[in-house]
C-alpha cells in the first residue's frame, strides 16, 4: 500500500506507528481509530500496512532499546525507593563534604536549613524595601501567562519591560494569580540597577562559588499562586527561599518515562492535578514534596523533574555554580 495515497490523515498514521512500536496492542489502536471515526476496514488495512513498512521495523528496534532502558530505570527506581528514595530529606548542619558526597554526587535532592542564617536578605527583603531602593529600575518580567498553557516553553512571547515600582504595585494588588512572574530567564541580575541586591546574599560556604557573579545566580519574584510547571533543568540547581513560602514537588530523573516528557524538558502532566486517565504511568511516579519556608534551600539535581507553586508573595534565588570542576554537571540532551 502506498502510504502517500492513504486516506488516513498523516497525523493518525504517525500516531498508529508510534503506539504500535511502543507496545500498544493491535486491538487497542484499532478501537481508538474506529472511535475517532475511521472505517474499521481501513483501520485494519492501515495496521497491516504499518507492520510491513521498513521504517516501522526500524522504529520497533529503537523502541525495544528504549524499553530496555525503561526497565532498567524501573529497577533502579525500586532500589532507590528501598533506600529512602520516596522521601525528600530535610537536613540541617550538613557539611560541604557530606553535601557533595551524599547529594551532589549521589544525585539526591535535599532541603537544607541553616545555610542562609547570615543573609541580610532575610531581614531586609520586602516589597517596601524593593520599592524604596530600586523602584525606578527598569525590569523585565513575563506577563499574560494565563492565556497560554505553553508560556513556560514560549517565554519570548511574554516578555515585558516596566519600572520595578509598577511590577511591585501589580504584586501588591494581584492576590493569587499565575499571570505574571519575574523568572530566571529574565536578565535582571545582570542589569546595573538591581546589582546591589546581590550584596544581600551569601554563598553557602564550601558549596557555592563565593564570587556570586551575575551569570551564576538568578532572581525569581512573583505573587501567590505563581506556578512553574513540571520540568527539569539540564544542570544542578540550589534554590534559596528568601521571602514567602513555596510548595515543591519533585520526580526523579530516572522516572522520566512516568512524567510524559514534552518539548524535551517539560512534562504533559499537571503535577497539581494529575489526569491519571490520560497519564496513567504518573500514578507510579515517586513524588517527593515539601513546603519551603524563608531560609530554606532545596537542592535540585540535574534532570530531576520539579513543579513549584508560590503560596505567598515570594522571592527566591537560584545558584548554579558549585565548587566542583567546571562549576556544575550538565545534561547534554540529544534533542
Amino acid at each position: 500500500m502506498n502510504e502517500d495515497k492513504s486516506p488516513l490523515h498523516p497525523a493518525w498514521r504517525q500516531w498508529l506507528a508510534e503506539n504500535l512500536a511502543l507496545g500498544v496492542s493491535v486491538e487497542d489502536v484499532q478501537q481508538m481509530l474506529v472511535q475517532a471515526g475511521v472505517d474499521p476496514a481501513l483501520a485494519r488495512e492501515e495496521i497491516a500496512a504499518v507492520g510491513q513498512h521498513p521504517y516501522f521495523k526500524a522504529a520497533l528496534q529503537v523502541a525495544r532499546h528504549f524499553g530496555w532502558l525503561e526497565s532498567l530505570m524501573d529497577v533502579y527506581s525500586e532500589l532507590r525507593a528501598r533506600d529512602g528514595g520516596r522521601e525528600l530529606e530535610v537536613r540541617e548542619g550538613v557539611s560541604p563534604e557530606e553535601f557533595f558526597r551524599r547529594y551532589y554526587l549521589g544525585h539526591r535532592p535535599v532541603v537544607l536549613r541553616g545555610l542562609m542564617k547570615d543573609w541580610p536578605a532575610l531581614g531586609r527583603w520586602s516589597l517596601p524595601y524593593f520599592r524604596e531602593r530600586f523602584g525606578a529600575v527598569e525590569v523585565e518580567v513575563m506577563v499574560g501567562r494565563d492565556a497560554n498553557p505553553e508560556h513556560a516553553a514560549e517565554q519570548d512571547r511574554h516578555r515585558a519591560r516596566m519600572p520595578f515600582s509598577d511590577f511591585l504595585s501589580k504584586l501588591e494588588a494581584a492576590g493569587e494569580t499565575n499571570d505574571f512572574y519575574m523568572v530566571p530567564r529574565n536578565d535582571n541580575w545582570g542589569r546595573e540597577g538591581l546589582a546591589p541586591l546581590r550584596d544581600d546574599l551569601r554563598a553557602p560556604a564550601g558549596i557555592i562559588d563565593p564570587s556570586l557573579r551575575p551569570e551564576q545566580l538568578t532572581l525569581l519574584l512573583g505573587p501567590a499562586g505563581t506556578v512553574t510547571p513540571l520540568h527539569h533543568d539540564n544542570m544542578n540547581i540550589l534554590l534559596g527561599q528568601v521571602m514567602g513560602r513555596k510548595q515543591v514537588r519533585l520526580v526523579p530523573s530516572f522516572e522520566r518515562h512516568r512524567v510524559y516528557p514534552h518539548r524535551g524538558t517539560f512534562s504533559h502532566v499537571d503535577a497539581a492535578k494529575p489526569d491519571l486517565a490520560a497519564h496513567p504511568l504518573f500514578a507510579e511516579a515517586s513524588v517527593l514534596e515539601a513546603v519551603l519556608e524563608p531560609g530554606d534551600m532545596v537542592f535540585l539535581p540535574v534532570g530531576w523533574w520539579h513543579w513549584v507553586k508560590a503560596l505567598d508573595v515570594s522571592a527566591s534565588v537560584t545558584f548554579h555554580h558549585f565548587l566542583v570542576p567546571g562549576g556544575n554537571t550538565h545534561l547534554d540532551a540529544p534533542f
